[in-house]
């Protein structure tokens, strides 16, 4: 299943679902200008009733602080919904920003989409995050 959720002109956020988690695709600079569109597309989901979700930034070539703030803005929203979030990214670059901004221990992170995907949602949900992940 795929859905284009939020596009401008050469901009989109794709999504699919796969083992039960849906797939939201952040290829391109997570920004002022793209984060607010992963915003959308999340909160749009959510309303069609999805609840787990893997963020791919494997393909984003940049991440700064406007990002972050929406990835910790989704993760609440997420976790009102009683859902659950991991993250797709085998970049060091980004996972320093998120080393910087005290998010690296308390977020679940992926070497890749199959990696996130390879379990079916379970009960690990974000009820008591931000909780240090071991």
């Amino acid at each position: 299943m795929s859905d284009q959720d939020v596009a401008v002109p050469h901009v989109s956020v794709d999504c699919h679902v796969t083992n039960g988690w849906t797939v939201v695709e952040a290829n391109d600079e997570i920004d002022i200008a793209f984060a607010p569109l992963v915003r959308v597309a999340v909160v749009r989901l959510l309303a069609q009733g999805r609840r787990h979700f893997v963020l791919d930034l494997c393909g984003a070539p940049f991440l700064d602080s406007m990002g972050l703030g929406m990835i910790v803005a989704v993760t609440k929203r997420i976790r009102t919904q009683h859902g659950s979030l991991r993250i797709a990214c085998d970049d060091e670059r980004l996972l320093h920003v998120f080393a910087l901004g005290g998010l690296r221990p308390v977020y679940s992170f992926h070497d890749s989409v199959d990696q996130a995907v390879a379990q079916p949602p379970g009960a690990e949900g974000l009820a008591d995050w931000p909780r240090v992940r071991k």
